[in-house]
């Protein structure tokens, strides 16, 4: 027996649960007495997260209700991916919809597994750089305003609290440090 779990959409049993953007599927996990046990996990299409620099040393960021925690949390822009559509499309669909800007170059930084524990969701971060204010396109049920800072003032609001949004905090610290680093 192999030592890695059943990859989710390799079940033999049909999803558990199915909703318009994720569903929960039962998959065997080998032990390491030589037994299997069933996990349930959440599988989810992934989605982007987008770093928009308005300039060199500003940031916008979005300012978002999330029913899931109760309270608005301050964010990078991010969203889902569509079907099929590439990351980078996704990218800057989001981008557009959720803060108005247009970018002249959406460029890759990285990609995060979210909570490996029980989801699988591969978030793709992206730097989105020359940008053109717009009008936000937000979806109905969308409660997002946006919100520019100044660069350190994003890393700053991630080390004291401010921002705790696990994929907001990632994306802004590892850039910071992509840039520390190319300043020497």
């Amino acid at each position: 027996m192999s030592d890695e779990p059943n990859r989710p959409g390799d079940a033999a049993s049909p999803p558990l649960f199915t909703a318009k953007r994720f569903r929960v599927e039962r998959v065997a996990q080998p032990c390491n007495d030589g037994s299997v046990r069933d996990r349930e996990i959440v599988v989810h299409p992934g989605a982007v997260v987008v770093i928009p620099l308005v300039t060199p040393d500003t940031v916008c960021l979005v300012d978002v209700l999330r029913v899931a925690v109760g309270e608005r949390l301050l964010e990078l822009p991010a969203g889902t991916l569509d079907h099929d559509e590439p990351p980078l499309a996704t990218a800057a669909r989001e981008l557009a919809e959720e803060t108005g800007y247009r970018a002249e170059s959406i460029e890759p930084a990285g990609e995060l597994w979210m909570s490996p524990g029980i989801l699988r969701e591969r978030m793709h971060l992206f730097v989105a750089r020359g940008l053109s204010a717009g009008l936000q396109a937000l979806e109905p049920g969308e409660l997002i305003t946006t919100r520019v800072v100044p660069w350190s003032e994003a890393v700053a609001m991630c080390l004291d609290g401010r921002i705790h949004d696990a994929k907001s905090v990632a994306g802004i610290l590892l850039h910071e440090t992509r840039r520390r680093m190319n300043e020497v």
